[in-house]
């Protein structure tokens, strides 16, 4: 398994459990909103920072792209 991977099965996780939710429930949210690679791909930025910024990003990303 990739370094990246292996953060972004990591921030899926813990992104789960700080929404009450599962991590299958937030993989099936970003897929239906298209958000799957970008959010993988942040890879660079998001395992440098605060945990919590990436769950700041990530709900911004989803209000903003599930309101289309």
């Amino acid at each position: 398994m990739s370094e990246e991977m292996f953060f972004f099965t990591f921030l899926m996780e813990h992104y789960a459990r700080y929404k009450g939710t599962t991590a299958d429930k937030v993989l099936r949210q970003l897929d239906e909103l298209n958000l799957t690679d970008y959010v993988f791909n942040m890879y660079e930025m998001y395992h440098v920072e605060a945990l919590s910024n990436a769950y700041a990003d990530i709900d911004r990303l989803i209000e903003k792209n599930g309101k289309k």
